[in-house]
């Protein structure tokens, strides 16, 4: 799927339709300080097995689109929900 960089967008910030920049958001690395990570070391630690059954099959073939929008005047952000999308490209707008 192709979708503009550059979107008109209403910005809360700025109150009106703006122009906004598209970009794709990038997964951070998981804190090792929050509590389901503890869990998981705890679980996994030691001699015993894993505590969860391991995923059969395939992946999914349709991922979920987080997109950021960021307005070109104020440069607030605004991350609307995600939907999906099997593939999704960024291009110009011509």
């Amino acid at each position: 799927m192709h979708y503009p960089k550059v979107v008109r967008s209403y910005c809360p910030k700025c109150k009106l339709h703006t122009e906004h920049d598209v970009e794709k958001v990038k997964k951070r690395t998981a804190s090792e300080l929050k509590w389901g990570q503890r869990r998981f070391r705890r679980a996994t630690r030691g001699y015993g097995g894993f505590p969860r059954p391991k995923p059969e099959g395939r992946a999914k073939a349709v991922r979920r689109v987080n997109l950021k929008y960021r307005c070109k005047k104020c440069k607030y952000t605004v991350q609307p929900p995600s939907w999906r999308a099997s593939q999704l490209d960024l291009v110009e707008h011509h």
